[in-house]
């Protein structure tokens, strides 16, 4: 789910409508754009109306097209797609935000929906992966929700300290730049200058 997020958000975004991508295209310069998005830009710019080019908004490079005495709209219909992009659009497909998969179902090749939300492991479970993710001694006492109610998932639990596993981290030390536990900070951080409270 939070791969799914990143994905969308860093890579399957136009930057100039800032969406998800509709008929993406990539200019020479390799930067993509909706099909729409590059077109309407291009009619802006006089100087690449009057080169016959579609201009990029990003580094400004002319993408130059064979057939040019036609429409801008004609134009970009000469750019190749991103068949790369558009794949990924299909396979995660960001605009539908459907019932979501257990995440590890789906490296072995299944999908079944998920049942189940592990907030320490930011990952979504099926049934049967929930019961192994209660086996296990490692993710045992992991904050696992129910995805049947209608459950928010806005906060998450405290990170807890490798050194002290029953303590949760609750103090940052600006001087060493470290997440700490209150056991930690009188061990090893009473001489740092600043140590604040964990938010």
């Amino acid at each position: 789910m939070a791969v799914h997020r990143q994905l969308t958000d860093n890579f399957l975004t136009c930057s100039i409508c800032i969406d998800v991508f509709d008929d993406p295209c990539t200019l020479v310069c390799y930067h993509t754009f909706c099909r729409k998005c590059v077109v309407s830009y291009t009619k802006t710019r006089p100087e690449a109306i009057s080169a016959k080019s579609l201009l990029c908004p990003f580094c400004r490079k002319m993408t130059k097209l064979a057939n040019s005495n036609r429409p801008v709209e004609e134009w970009a219909q000469e750019v190749k797609p991103s068949f790369l992009i558009q794949g990924l659009l299909d396979s995660f497909n960001p605009k539908t935000e459907d019932t979501p998969k257990c995440i590890l179902c789906s490296d072995e090749g299944a999908a079944p929906p998920a049942t189940a939300w592990c907030a320490d492991c930011d990952i979504s479970l099926c049934e049967g992966c929930q019961k192994a993710h209660r086996r296990i001694p490692a993710t045992r006492h992991h904050d696992v929700s129910d995805l049947s109610t209608e459950v928010k998932i806005n906060q998450r639990r405290k990170p807890f300290c490798k050194q002290h596993p029953d303590q949760s981290m609750q103090f940052y030390c600006k001087d060493c730049k470290k997440l700490q536990c209150q056991s930690c900070c009188i061990l090893y951080h009473r001489k740092c200058e600043a140590i604040l409270p964990f938010e």
